[in-house]
């Protein structure tokens, strides 16, 4: 099932205009989110690597962006953080089985050529929950992910150690730069 943002708003714009008015202005405040947590995040990512190299960086992951995305949620009423299919907290980044499918599109979409940068996708979903606003924009693999997210056998002995003793069940290594590492999730109840 091939995925279009742009057809999930022009189907609602047919649909009503109302709603489409809706979806647009989620889509653009979960777009401002995604971006928002990914522009706190790096800086904080790169000074660390600067002043404690990539193992001491990893606390940035561990502590401070699930810190961050808690507080963009309670702000915005919304929750906000980050999955993956190969996931290395579980507790915080094991995706939902409507997040699962997004991922899995968003994987055939890079494959067949879409810049891993500009893959999004939301729509409103009907779970058994109630109705919710669902967003996710793909993270692509940078350089600077590559310290942690790399080939493992790649990966610095401290760097090992430290994704080791954090998170013992760490499935999040072997990216390449430029692959799809995860998304940015926002949940908004309607």
């Amino acid at each position: 099932m091939k995925r279009c943002l742009t057809a999930v708003l022009a189907a609602a714009a047919l649909a009503s205009p109302a709603l489409a008015d809706d979806n647009a202005r989620y889509l653009e405040e979960s777009r401002a989110l995604a971006k928002s947590l990914q522009g706190q995040l790096a800086p904080l990512l790169m000074n660390e690597i600067k002043e404690r190299g990539p193992d001491g960086a990893i606390g940035v992951c561990t502590t401070i962006a699930p810190a961050v995305a808690s507080d963009l949620s309670r702000k915005h009423g919304v929750k906000v953080s980050r999955v993956s299919l190969r996931t290395r907290n579980p507790v915080l980044g094991t995706p939902d089985a409507w997040e699962q499918g997004v991922l899995a599109d968003f994987d055939r979409r890079a494959a067949a050529g879409e810049k891993p940068d500009a893959i999004e996708f939301g729509e409103i979903v009907t779970e058994p929950a109630g109705r919710s606003w669902r967003y996710m924009k793909a993270l692509p693999v940078m350089q600077l992910c590559t310290n942690c997210h790399g080939p493992a056998d790649a990966l610095a002995p401290a760097v090992k150690a430290r994704l080791q003793g954090e998170y013992p069940h760490d499935k999040a290594t072997g990216y390449g730069v430029g692959q799809l590492r995860g998304a940015v999730t926002v949940k908004r109840p309607l």
